[in-house]
This record gives C-alpha cells, sequence and structure tokens, in this order.
C-alpha cells in the first residue's frame, strides 16, 4: 500500500532528525526552568491537596475547590473574585494588570482557564482511592490529577511566579477556574458569558484544555487544539401500548427502541477529511513513524483504504472519529418492574460531528436511519461549530516555547471530546486547548479512565515551561 511505503521513508527521515536535534533539545531543557524553581516544586505538593478535595459532577461542589484555590491566591496577596452560579457551583478569577508601553495600546488579555469539577471514579476499578492525592513513586495519584486539575495548578504557579516577577505587563492576564464544564458548562464558562460579560471585555485569547506535548521515543509534538468535533446530544423515546410481561406483544416501546438503536449501531457515516484533521494527521505522521507506528503522510489517500480504516478504529478510534460524524449508545431507560411492558422506552446518544457538518441535516439523517415514527428524537445538547485561527502572536509564541523546550513543532489538532473553548470561540476570541505537559504512550490513558494520574517530573517541568511562554507573551520587551 502507498502509505505503508511512504512511512518507511519517513521513519528513516524522522531518526534521522532525532539524532541531530537530540543535543538541542536536552540543552533547551536544561535552562528553560530558571528562576522559577520554587513554584515548580510547591506544584507537587499544591495538586495533591487539590486532587483531595472532592468536586466529582455531578453534583460538582466545585466552591470547594474554589475555596482552596482562594487560600493560595491570598498567601500571594492577589486579589481575586468569586460566584456561584447555583448553590455550591463556584467560579474564581484573578487578574494581573498589565500596561500601556511605550505610547502603545494595552494589547489584549490573555485568560489562563481550567475547570475545577471532575468526573466520577468507580473506586471497584482503581488500584487507590480516586481522591487520595497521594504522592508516590513518581507519580501524583487521583481524579482530574490531568483533566484538569493538574493543568490548573501549572496555570497558577506560573500565573503566581509571573506575579512575584515585578515585570511590567504588556496585557492583562486572568486565571479563571471554572465550574461544570464536565457537564457542558453551563454553569461556569457559559453561565460567566452571559451574566457577566464583562469579564471579557477586551480578551483577545484563551488558553485551556485539548492540547499537550506526546512523546515519540526521545522526540516530542506539541499538539495545540484549535478547533473540536460538535457534541450533538439526543434522546430517543420510542412509545408503544403498555401491559403485562407474561402477555408479549408484536411490538412494544422497548421493541421498537432497540431495532431503532441496532440501525444506529450498525451505521458507520461517511468519511470526510475536513482541512484541520489533514494537517494534524500528517504533521504527527513523521512521529508515528519513529516509534514504529502506522503513518499517514496523505490521509485523504489513506482513507480509501477499507483496511487502514479497519486497524486505525482498532488501535486508535480517537484517530479514527476524526474522519467521520460518530454516534455512540451510552444510556437505556426502560420498564421500572420485571414484570411491566412499558408505555415509554428511552435512551440517550452521544454524536459527535465534524465541526463543518450541519447539525439539522444529521438529525434528518439519523431519523431516515432510525425509520420509525413512533420514535422521537429529542436535542438534550448541542454547540456551533468554530476554528481557531493559527497565524496569531500566540500561536507563534507556542511554536517559539516548544522549539525552545523540545526542539517540536506545534502541530495543529482537532479534538474528538469538547471544551469549553467553543464558549470563547463563538465570542470571536482566539481560544487553544494547551497543556505544557509531554505524554508518553499510556500516560494519558487515566482521563475519564481508571488510575488517573501526573508525573512529579511532568507537573515541575510543566510549571516552568508554562511561565516561559507567560514571560514571551505578557512581558512588555
Amino acid at each position: 500500500m502507498a502509505f505503508r511505503f511512504f512511512a518507511a521513508r519517513l521513519r528513516h527521515i524522522a531518526l534521522l532528525l532525532a539524532v541531530a536535534c537530540l543535543g538541542s533539545v536536552l540543552s533547551a531543557a536544561s535552562a528553560y526552568g530558571q528562576g522559577i524553581d520554587r513554584y515548580a516544586d510547591d506544584a507537587v505538593q499544591r495538586l495533591s491537596d487539590y486532587l483531595q478535595i472532592d468536586t466529582i459532577n455531578p453534583p460538582g461542589n466545585e466552591s470547594r475547590g474554589v475555596r482552596y484555590l482562594a487560600t493560595l491566591l491570598e498567601q500571594a496577596g492577589i486579589p481575586y473574585e468569586t460566584v456561584e452560579s447555583a448553590p455550591g457551583r463556584g467560579n474564581l478569577w484573578a487578574r494581573l494588570d498589565g500596561e500601556s508601553v511605550d505610547g502603545a495600546p494595552k494589547k489584549p488579555t490573555l485568560v489562563l482557564l481550567h475547570h475545577i469539577d471532575v468526573v466520577p471514579a468507580n473506586r471497584q476499578h482503581w488500584s487507590f482511592d480516586p481522591l487520595s492525592g497521594d504522592v508516590k513513586e513518581g507519580f501524583i495519584y487521583g481524579r482530574g490529577a490531568i483533566d484538569t486539575k493538574g493543568l490548573g495548578i501549572a496555570q497558577l504557579q506560573a500565573f503566581l511566579a509571573l506575579a512575584a516577577s515585578g515585570k511590567t505587563l504588556n496585557r492583562d492576564v486572568m486565571l479563571l477556574a471554572s465550574a461544570d464544564e464536565e457537564a457542558g458548562g453551563f454553569f461556569g464558562a457559559g453561565w460567566l458569558i452571559e451574566n457577566r460579560p464583562e469579564l471579557f471585555d477586551g480578551v483577545g485569547y484563551v488558553l485551556n484544555e485539548g492540547g499537550s506535548g506526546r512523546a515519540f521515543g526521545d522526540r516530542v509534538a506539541v499538539l495545540v487544539e484549535v478547533t473540536q468535533k460538535v457534541p450533538l446530544w439526543l434522546r430517543l423515546t420510542a412509545t408503544g401500548r403498555p401491559g403485562h410481561g407474561s402477555a408479549p406483544q408484536v411490538q412494544t416501546s422497548v421493541t421498537r427502541l432497540i431495532r431503532g438503536l441496532k440501525r444506529v449501531s450498525e451505521t458507520e457515516f461517511p468519511v470526510r477529511v475536513i482541512e484541520p484533521v489533514a494537517t494534524m494527521f500528517e504533521g504527527l505522521a513523521p512521529y508515528q513513524a519513529l516509534a514504529g507506528q502506522t503513518a499517514v503522510p496523505n490521509v485523504r489517500e489513506a482513507v480509501n483504504d477499507s483496511d487502514y480504516l479497519l486497524e486505525l478504529k482498532l488501535r486508535n478510534p480517537g484517530g479514527h472519529a476524526l474522519l467521520r460524524n460518530t454516534c455512540s449508545i451510552t444510556t437505556l431507560e426502560g420498564s421500572a418492574k420485571i414484570n411491566v411492558v412499558p408505555a415509554e422506552a428511552h435512551a440517550e446518544l452521544d454524536c459527535r460531528l465534524l465541526p463543518d457538518q450541519d447539525p439539522e441535516a444529521f438529525l434528518q439523517e439519523l431519523t431516515g436511519i432510525i425509520n420509525d415514527r413512533h420514535i422521537q428524537i429529542e436535542k438534550i445538547m448541542s454547540f456551533t461549530p468554530a476554528i481557531s485561527r493559527t497565524d496569531t502572536p500566540l500561536f507563534t509564541a507556542l511554536q517559539e516555547v516548544a522549539d525552545e523546550v523540545f526542539g517540536a513543532p506545534v502541530i495543529p489538532t482537532v479534538a474528538g471530546g469538547f471544551t469549553d473553548s467553543h464558549f470563547f470561540r463563538d465570542l470571536g476570541i482566539t481560544s487553544y486547548g494547551y497543556s505544557p505537559f509531554a505524554f508518553a504512550p499510556g500516560e494519558f490513558a487515566g482521563v475519564h479512565g481508571n488510575d488517573e494520574r501526573l508525573a512529579v517530573e511532568q507537573l515541575v517541568r510543566g510549571v516552568k515551561i508554562y511561565y516561559r511562554l507567560l514571560q514571551k507573551f505578557t512581558v512588555a520587551r
């Protein structure tokens, strides 16, 4: 196959590049963290403490996390504000003021965003207490270590170091910790935009979750999320005649629903390679070749090969999902009693659409696939698509830092999941998913899964990288 031939050549080229760049990577890595060692070292205990605070959503209780972060800001003498969008649903922000320099207007504000809430964790399937915050064997353990309390602490420590530096800033820098991202952000970023719009006057940039470094052997690629698949969450309601379980009917709400869901589960929506996805696949190809993985220098050609698509779905379902619209059946609800045939049966679908897909057109397509007038489709949640440009001063700064620290390029990526960035993109605010960590294969597996943890080395180095970025982008020259 053509893509395998190119993969072999890319593997050879990538190996030569790795040898040539290794010396400069190590040299840069030894220098980037000078001056903020204390903030980086303190991050370990602070993340441990943060992970022990129960902010599992539902119900959230993010105000518990707000109180902890507020204590750290108070210790540093930095003013902050908080607000609850509902009882217990806390949000916090703090701002470092920039100045007009040499008569030039103050530059657009930069927001550092993370969410306080975390997803549930089933202790039965974890090898440690999900809220332990244990620090051992080089890792910090707990739900939220990566998503996103670890990122939040890295942002906080870099923010505090920037405040302590006393340097003149060319723009305001806002630290924002929000509620409810894991359930859609409607009590967090979405609520703040609707109810505290003045907070975002003059904001030009947001750095949020969604991207990070990926280690391929001795080389690192830095992924920066610029857009994401659009969630379209749906509730299906099938209706039928209720009755007694001892007298089976020809057709019921449950059998109708099962038949409709079977059609959905067996449907593979057409493959479409959008430009940001092509850029992502092709940018990663040399690194994947170096690591002995399947490399695709031309994904538009590769998707015509059914063997490639099947292999990708088996080995990298997240990557495969970026090539088409998808629907996952996630919840089912029927009778409350085993001997009662219900009048209604329900299911929920987590559909994710490519950013250029019209949700209404997709709903019409799905209605045709289900093909049952006794099954109603209700929209639970849907966002609008948006893509952040890469020809910006912030993206340039991200590229420079990636090159200085890792000798790595920045690869714009598309996220299969959603983040709060879409709220800001809808306002015309450039938003990037960026994390200062560089995960080796397997390190990222705990996100929304079992045994989530973050390496101590990742966090300590990440604080220094984030500080370097803030110096480059916000300090007046």
